[in-house]
């Protein structure tokens, strides 16, 4: 998952801090060192902010997306099928508070043909054992949100390197990156990106803001016409946090938006 590994981890965690800038790497032999993600150079959210946020035991985050139902990275889970191994946290920005509510996890649905996050497809769906009577968050049904400045948050690392996680939910903003410039500069380092399925978002001039590693899984959303947030991708993946020249690397959600709501409502 990427909350917990490199290639799986999402770049997601440099939301809260830099992205460390990396040169493009020559055609090699040797591969690449696999990506990771996390959040770094933000700042603490407040209670009550993102109240739809939610921690997964595993190490990664996910948002309420139906009473019953969580929305993450399928790099986080093992499979399709029903889990007794994940918890989620929810309730609170202090994942050791009292007012948190933890809840089992009982049947995950991974993407279908996921293979790994650099690949795209990095979505799934956990259902509850039980509702959680707090706000949802919607997601973006249409390319419509999927520009502008972006918002993540998550427990994850709060800078490059390191795999330790937060007690309270951290937040930071984001600006979009175009698939060109984003793509680009994976390739070049010897990654994929597919930008049908990926969106990009980082501080690609200075750094130091990004998601880490800890916050795969986790939302990034943007406010709508009505001033809501709204989802719009998914903490996926990224080289380092918070580097200069690679932007993190999230789940495009409006690209699958008509088979999560399927799957949501099977779920729910």
């Amino acid at each position: 998952m990427r909350g917990a590994g490199w290639v799986g981890a999402l770049v997601a965690g440099t939301m809260l801090g830099a992205v460390a800038a990396a040169g493009p790497v020559a055609a090699s032999p040797v591969p690449p060192p696999p990506p990771h993600t996390e959040i770094v150079g933000g700042t603490l959210a407040d209670p009550g902010q993102f109240p739809w946020v939610v921690r997964l035991s595993v190490g990664c985050a996910g948002a309420l997306t139906a009473p019953r139902v969580v929305l993450t990275a399928a790099h986080c889970v093992d499979r399709t099928g029903f889990e007794n191994g994940i918890t989620v946290i929810a309730g609170s920005v202090d994942q050791h508070s009292p007012d948190a509510v933890r809840v089992k996890a009982r049947y995950v649905v991974r993407a279908p043909g996921f293979r790994d996050a650099t690949k795209g497809d990095d979505w799934a769906l956990i259902q509850l054992a039980e509702p959680l009577g707090l706000p949802l968050l919607p997601r973006a049904t249409d390319s419509s949100y999927d520009e502008g400045l972006f918002t993540v948050m998550g427990w994850g690392a709060t800078r490059d390197g390191s795999a330790t996680q937060q007690r309270y939910l951290r937040t930071a903003g984001v600006p979009f990156v175009s698939d060109r410039q984003c793509g680009r500069a994976y390739r070049d380092a010897g990654y994929p990106y597919v930008s049908s399925k990926m969106i990009c978002a980082g501080d690609t001039r200075r750094g130091g803001v990004d998601a880490c590693q800890g916050d795969s899984g986790g939302p990034m959303v943007r406010r709508d016409g009505a001033g809501e947030w709204v989802q719009v991708g998914i903490v996926s993946w990224g080289l380092g946090c918070a580097r200069r020249d690679f932007p993190g690397v999230y789940t495009q959600v409006s690209r699958y938006a008509g088979v999560i709501e399927r799957k949501t409502r099977e779920l729910s």
